[in-house]
């Protein structure tokens, strides 16, 4: 039996490519946060290993690369701030402002 979601068209999205109307599914679907288990990794045609969060519409299957941005965006989340841009501009979402604390440096290092 064929789940509803195999005819559905996936997109690989990049924080550069983020939309406002991803990003409100992605807070909608993880209010509080992705956790390590809501990660999906694959290898994509250049065989690198991405990592991504998956929010479904009516007919796409969204796959948002995991990054610090995303998760800083995310968390500052107000509708409010995207409504002067159109649902689909992934011009609207703007690199938000991260602190690196030690730790994160040391990771960025690896």
């Amino acid at each position: 039996m064929k789940n509803k979601n195999d005819n559905l068209k996936r997109v690989i999205v990049d924080f550069k490519k983020l939309t406002p109307e991803i990003l409100a599914l992605l807070v909608e679907k993880y209010p509080d946060g992705y956790d390590e288990d809501q990660i999906v990794s694959f290898k994509n045609a250049k065989n690198e290993l991405i990592e991504a969060v998956e929010v479904t519409t009516v007919d796409t299957k969204y796959l948002v690369k995991v990054s610090m941005k995303l998760a800083a965006t995310m968390e500052n989340y107000d509708e409010d701030d995207y409504e002067d841009f159109e649902e689909t501009d992934p011009e609207a979402i703007q690199d938000p402002e991260i602190e690196l604390t030690d730790e994160d440096a040391e990771e960025d290092v690896d």
